[in-house]
């Protein structure tokens, strides 16, 4: 197993830490007593789960670092981070006033996520080889994401959470669409030839 690898790995060991500590802090929020540490200490696991994601992919490049088990692991690592954090933002509240995710913004990033799935699926039952290239959608795409998480989770701002989500809505619907473009043509292409 490669070093970036081992980071990888490590960034799915941070999930169900940064999962708990997210959960006591909602918790202690809806109890009317709010623990801060709690909610200090999930951002913290949260933002080095999240560097570790450009860690790990520059380590793998820089270093000549790339594997399969990598390449499966990572984005794996990178929806299990997300999803939870999104789920568990929409769940319970992270202050006053209902301050956490909308429930159709954690619809909108489910509903993209089974789209990949099956998309990848289809491609699978097809005998077709799945290359999905990297885009720009999908980078701006997560990016959008860990800046709507970071609002909610930092509250530096009384600006609500569902502002940033818009915008990430836009982008996660880009990505989505390019997705599924990527996919039919590569169900076109291995038809044709």
């Amino acid at each position: 197993m490669t070093f970036a690898t081992k980071i990888t790995v490590g960034r799915m060991v941070l999930v169900p830490v940064f999962s708990v500590l997210a959960i006591m802090y909602g918790l202690s929020v809806e109890a009317g007593t709010p623990r801060e540490n709690y909610r200090l200490a999930a951002l913290a696991v949260f933002i080095a789960a999240a560097a570790s994601d450009g860690i790990d992919g520059w380590i793998a490049r820089r270093f000549n670092q790339k594997s399969d088990l990598g390449a499966y692991l990572d984005p794996i690592a990178d929806k299990a981070l997300v999803s939870s954090a999104v789920i568990i933002l929409t769940a319970l509240n992270w202050g006053p006033d209902g301050w956490g995710l909308p429930i159709w913004f954690c619809g909108i990033v489910i509903l993209r996520d089974c789209v990949i799935l099956v998309g990848i699926r289809i491609l699978y039952s097809a005998g077709k080889k799945v290359a999905i290239q990297p885009h720009w959608t999908g980078k701006a795409c997560t990016f959008a994401l860990f800046v709507v998480l970071g609002w909610v989770m930092l509250r530096i701002t009384n600006l609500p959470p569902s502002y940033p989500c818009l915008f990430a809505s836009v982008l996660i619907l880009l990505s989505m669409a390019e997705y599924i473009r990527q996919g039919v043509v590569m169900l076109r292409s291995e038809a044709q030839g």
